[in-house]
């Protein structure tokens, strides 16, 4: 299938994959993902596709990961979660009403953007609205876009295709860490479950 087909602005939505201050933003423990999110285009990129996704009245969702300030309903079952608990202990990270949590404000929200929060968890289906929520749109086609490659967008795309929607990953709008890794993995995985392209091609497309 062509591109201008999977991107079709009647069918796609833009999803942002943890696109927060405690984590890719200035502010990020996260100091070599927040360096990946520059250097890939993540910080730059996202953003250009999230206002050409609005201009052509593509929705676009907000998937967010925080922790309540007591943590309650989140446990620590992987080293990950456990690096997030650290965080939190040292009053950074991504605490509910914090500046950590929020969305960096180049991708928005901007009013018509729809924000789906997880208080537990590496992925942002599983057990959330997000699947419903975008069939109820109505769209078949899902573009990613953030961190990391490592775990969240790899999960994400997975569920995406478990699920049966078609994906489009714009390479030069998510990133991993170390960044060579991310872009093995790019090749070696999400080339095999995706439509691997770039942000101006899919802008293109909408033109």
């Amino acid at each position: 299938m062509q591109l201008r087909n999977l991107v079709d602005p009647k069918s796609t939505v833009v999803v942002t994959m943890e696109v927060q201050e405690g984590i890719i933003g200035e502010s990020s423990a996260f100091i070599d993902l927040h360096q990946a999110a520059v250097s890939s285009g993540v910080l730059s990129k996202g953003p250009q596709l999230c206002q050409a996704a609005r201009r052509m009245g593509i929705p676009v969702i907000h998937a967010t990961a925080v922790n309540r300030s007591d943590s309650r309903g989140t446990v620590t079952n992987c080293r990950m979660l456990a690096a997030s608990k650290e965080m939190h202990g040292r009053g950074s990270g991504i605490i509910e009403g914090t500046e950590g949590a929020q969305i960096v404000s180049e991708f928005g929200p901007e009013p018509e953007d729809i924000t789906i929060s997880r208080l537990h968890g590496l992925t942002p289906f599983t057990s959330t609205s997000l699947d419903q929520t975008i069939r109820n749109l109505g769209s078949t086609t899902v573009i990613p876009i953030g961190v990391s490659i490592n775990i969240g967008i790899l999960g994400l795309v997975l569920s995406a295709v478990d699920l049966g929607y078609q994906v489009v990953v714009p390479t030069d709008a998510v990133a991993g860490v170390p960044i060579e890794y991310g872009e093995k993995v790019l090749e070696g995985t999400l080339s095999l479950l995706s439509t691997l392209t770039t942000t101006e091609e899919i802008i293109s497309s909408w033109g």
